[in-house]
């Protein structure tokens, strides 16, 4: 491999610049200062730069020579390339194209506050709009393998959905219980307290069975869902995003949403209604033992109250919701972990949104259900 060289000889008032050796991206790095000072240097007003003298000659090579006429043309200097081998001649040529290509215009930023506001709204109403396209995809890839299983061509894998149900519901029981308990016990508590100044201290059971079965436990179990069984499917996708399992599942033929996160998601419908009733159980019992510790309320009195206050109707209410919100938390977990980039910071930020996104829209829907109820007499 021979080094590049360039040499000046003056040639009738004009400067000839002899390039001869081989230039590779290997080796032009060896002749970069060279190059610097000669784009800054007095040339005259002709220059050509022969390169009969080169041996061989990559992308690398051929831009650098490429700048250095664009350099010493820029000083108002006439310079040619002269003796380019025939063969290297779509080479330069692919080179100056790619040196002639538009480049995107800088971005100005933007002073005017009303601007700057708009535009981020603007950004804002896009962003929504190609998560909203994220999850039509997610939506349609899982009913697509879903038809497919079901009309036998492929094959159902019920074991991977179990695995999934015990993952995302059995091993959540003891935290959703323990938190349920707890909550049911401070509403009981709290109730019991501000009831008590009108005489109205046995109403708190009513307040904790309404509450309870219709809004509190199903939100509950979502929230804790989503930041446990969420943040953990959006990491299991962005790992293997990372370490390219995913674009290996297209190589072999295999939809990543049918084998990954169809799974998750019917695992996920059929553990979040299950986890609800648990949490509602779980809820009662705790504000039945605070009351009777905290208001003498017996738990016979107790259940004759709750059996007065609620019905069929009230506890479906609250476990209607149960599947809706395991489909949201399920996309945004998935749609979360396939954005994921190669760096461990990208895993980091996208299990952060995906947390955040589920409970807010959990909440989200949570309130259009409440005036859904209410509009028809619910």
């Amino acid at each position: 491999m021979a080094r590049p060289v360039l040499e000046g000889e003056n040639q009738d008032g004009s400067v000839r610049l002899h390039a001869s050796g081989d230039w590779l991206a290997r080796t032009v790095g060896q002749v970069e200062k060279l190059l610097s000072d000669t784009s800054h240097a007095e040339l005259g007003q002709s220059v050509v730069i022969d390169c009969a003298g080169v041996g061989r000659i990559d992308t690398a090579g051929a831009f650098v020579l490429e700048r250095l006429l664009r350099d010493i043309g820029a000083a108002g200097r006439q310079a040619r390339l002269e003796g380019v081998h025939r063969q290297d001649e779509a080479l330069f040529s692919a080179v100056r194209q790619a040196m002639d290509r538009e480049r995107p215009a800088t971005r100005r930023h933007r002073h005017n506050p009303i601007l700057v506001f708009f535009e981020r709204v603007g950004a804002g109403v896009f962003g929504i709009k190609d998560e909203a396209v994220g999850f039509l995809n997610i939506i349609g890839g899982a009913i697509y393998g879903a038809g497919r299983r079901l009309s036998g061509r492929t094959q159902l894998r019920p074991a991977a959905i179990f695995n999934q149900v015990d993952q995302m519901g059995l091993r959540a029981v003891p935290i959703i219980t323990l938190i349920s308990f707890l909550v049911g016990g401070i509403i009981a508590q709290q109730g019991a307290f501000q009831l008590r100044r009108f005489g109205g201290e046995v109403y708190a059971v009513n307040l904790i069975g309404i509450l309870v079965l219709r809004e509190l436990g199903v939100l509950l179990t979502a929230i804790m869902v989503a930041g446990r069984t969420g943040s953990a499917v959006t990491a299991e996708i962005g790992s293997m995003k990372m370490r390219e399992e995913i674009d290996a599942l297209h190589v072999i033929g295999l939809n990543p949403i049918g084998v990954l996160i169809f799974p998750r998601l019917v695992a996920l419908t059929i553990a979040l209604p299950l986890l609800t009733i648990l949490s509602n159980l779980a809820a009662i019992a705790g504000g039945m033992l605070t009351l009777r510790v905290y208001s003498g309320i017996s738990m016979g009195s107790f259940l004759t109250g709750l059996q007065n206050s609620v019905d069929l109707t009230t506890i479906l209410v609250g476990l209607i919701k149960a599947p809706f919100m395991a489909i949201v938390i399920g996309l945004v977990a998935a749609a979360e972990g396939m954005k994921v980039g190669g760096s461990a910071e990208s895993l980091g930020l996208r299990v952060t949104a995906s947390v955040v996104k589920s409970i807010f829209l959990v909440i989200v829907m949570d309130g259009i259900f409440a005036v859904f109820y209410a509009s028809i007499g619910l």
